[in-house]
């Protein structure tokens, strides 16, 4: 590593990206203690984590990993409360958090709780790991390529249900994943690294439409055109729509901060009707348009985005 130096806010989600070898799982493990550093400082809440032991420091994050790491003469329970019979929780408060959390990932636990890991499909693996990572409700929760070993379909899933797991919505995370897309959905800053040294820290937004150097351009420049859609929502375009109600009836409806890219990629994969109304939190519709306006309004958003970077 060399001289890296970033923050995470709290309830924030950073996603660290680049090179094979660049650092990104050696700054993970970091953060816990698995690797400690040469020289530098890594501080939690304001408090070195050198002066804390190790375990205790674990105990305060939860830690997500590709392979997952479930025990496999564990039952699906078991694993899941592994972190709270360390602490020595009461049985009763174990077997209720373990029910709670096997329902929150979407695994009954009437049906899946007394199973064993090999009976389990890769997704619901991952999900028995997530739920095992926020036992103890952690603050913090570290992922290693969480998703990286699942087939592309249940991948998009399990990723659209990480994002609206209430149990994640304010608690920090740092993710590590070599999926560019994964890294834009669902991470509300990134960092871009290559050979140990960070190349650029932004939001979505500004690492797709504002690259700071040509290793930046470069490294998004295959996949640019649909990150530019995943990272731009309908609210975005709202400015530059054009607004009529009497265009189309019951057409599809999309929450305004839908991605450009998810409503064009259903238009065309499903032979949807080219109209869509996008609505607000509410429900309530905002406006109805053409799937050609949508790319029309894109493409001015773009420019205006553009003009501000070059400001």
């Amino acid at each position: 590593m060399d001289s890296i130096s970033f923050h995470v806010a709290e309830g924030e989600t950073l996603g660290l990206i680049g090179t094979s070898g660049c650092g990104k799982t050696t700054t993970l493990k970091m953060l816990n203690r698995l690797i400690e550093p040469d020289s530098g400082q890594i501080l939690i809440a304001g408090q070195e984590i050198s002066r804390r032991r190790p375990e205790l420091l674990r105990q305060s994050m939860g830690y997500v990993i590709q392979n997952i790491g479930l025990f496999p003469h564990y039952t699906v329970a078991d694993n899941v409360a592994i972190v709270p019979r360390l602490l020595k929780w009461k049985e009763k408060s174990i077997v209720r958090r373990t029910t709670e959390l096997l329902e929150l990932v979407g695994l009954p636990p009437e049906k899946f709780a007394k199973r064993y890991p090999q009976e389990l499909s890769g997704g619901q693996k991952q999900r028995v790991g997530l739920a095992r990572a926020l036992a103890v409700d952690p603050p913090i929760v570290l992922l290693d390529e969480p998703f990286g070993a699942l087939d592309q379909i249940t991948k998009r899933q399990i990723q659209q249900e990480f994002k609206q797991l209430e149990s994640l919505l304010h608690k920090t995370m740092v993710l590590v994943t070599h999926d560019i897309f994964e890294a834009v959905t669902l991470c509300d800053r990134i960092c871009l690294m290559d050979q140990g040294k960070i190349r650029q820290i932004g939001t979505p937004k500004e690492v797709i439409f504002n690259p700071q150097n040509d290793f930046v351009r470069d490294f998004f420049q295959a996949y640019l055109f649909q990150l530019e859609l995943q990272v731009t929502t309908l609210k975005d375009l709202l400015p530059w729509l054009s607004k009529n109600e009497t265009l189309a009836r019951d057409c599809d409806k999309y929450e305004e901060n839908t991605s450009v890219l998810t409503v064009l990629e259903q238009v065309q994969t499903h032979m949807k009707n080219s109209f869509i109304q996008i609505t607000n939190s509410e429900n309530s519709s905002v406006c109805i348009v053409s799937s050609e306006n949508l790319l029309s309004a894109f493409y001015q958003f773009k420019k205006s985005l553009s003009n501000h970077y070059s400001a």
